[in-house]
């Protein structure tokens, strides 16, 4: 069993009148049965409205299953005994970072959940000093989050959850509040704590280009799993995805468009550098000076 494991599992909005009738139920999780690995780096892509938030809130128990399981580290989420130990776990970071953020300067917002949590106050300020480091904003520990940037203040959540010491991160549509650079900024930050600390990461976005160097993509649509497979596999479905609403890497679509008009590429080009290496060779014989133009900005020169 993975760090994370779900079987069968089933959510149902259920709306009540004031004398507690069912007025109606809109089923948001239709029989996911997932399990991922500890150490992957997850992405799960879907429309408004797929399911993919309603079940980033049932890995911290934030809601519980209708029908089916949920298993953290092969703790039932329905628990209830369980539910503290699962939270320890499992982080979650919102789309809006001020719905997180609660201290009046960064270094107390992200040792407030291990004080909760009863960790001696030593190893609190070893761990908001660790935190702080790790997603890059240690210079602003005396900062109020009210000065910061979007992206500053998401990272800010961010280290908030990794001083918790979670085994897995999930972030529902962390970026979808900021510009572009603030969207790098939290996405190459998850990145590197994925890969440096090891730390299991589950992105749910609506940007296809967050998604490009996960280990594996889960593509959601009316509450079930419709597509699941690394990036590669599954960006050379684009009619596939599209039939889901979902858009595709811009140079996947360019890659996409050329080959439907007769230039030979492969399937799934992800980056701009990958469609380069497949186009040069075509036209280095009929324009030798080719290649040194790429290479040079490539190089920046």
């Amino acid at each position: 069993m993975g760090i994370i494991k779900t079987s069968k599992l089933i959510f149902d909005y259920i709306r009540r009148d004031e004398e507690e009738n069912i007025e109606e139920i809109k089923r948001a999780i239709d029989g996911v049965s997932l399990d991922i690995k500890a150490g992957q780096f997850v992405a799960i892509l879907g429309h408004n409205g797929s399911g993919k938030s309603t079940f980033a809130k049932q890995l911290d128990g934030i809601l519980l299953p209708t029908e089916g399981t949920v298993w953290i580290q092969g703790m039932d989420t329905s628990v209830e005994e369980n539910l503290w130990e699962v939270r320890k776990k499992t982080g979650m970071v919102f789309q809006n970072p001020d719905n997180q953020i609660i201290g009046n300067i960064v270094e107390e917002d992200v040792g407030f959940g291990p004080e909760n949590q009863g960790v001696p106050t030593a190893e609190i300020w070893k761990r908001v000093d660790e935190s702080l480091e790790s997603v890059g904003m240690a210079a602003f520990r005396l900062k109020s989050p009210n000065k910061l940037s979007g992206g500053q203040k998401q990272r800010v959540a961010i280290a908030g959850v990794m001083a918790m010491r979670p085994q897995c991160i999930v972030l529902d549509e962390p970026t979808a509040m900021l510009d572009p650079n603030g969207r790098k900024e939290v996405v190459k930050t998850v990145r590197e704590l994925n890969r440096k600390e090891g730390i299991t990461v589950l992105l749910i976005t609506h940007y296809m280009e967050e998604v490009i160097d996960a280990d594996r993509v889960i593509v959601m649509d009316k509450g079930k799993v419709v597509m699941d497979g690394n990036p590669k596999e599954i960006f050379s479905r684009v009619e596939e995805l599209k039939s889901f609403r979902l858009d595709v890497p811009s140079v996947t679509e360019l890659a996409y468009e050329l080959k439907k008009n007769g230039v030979e590429l492969p399937d799934g080009i992800l980056t701009l550098e990958e469609l380069m290496e497949n186009l040069l060779p075509k036209f280095a014989e009929r324009f030798p000076g080719t290649v040194t133009l790429w290479n040079g900005v490539r190089d920046g020169n």
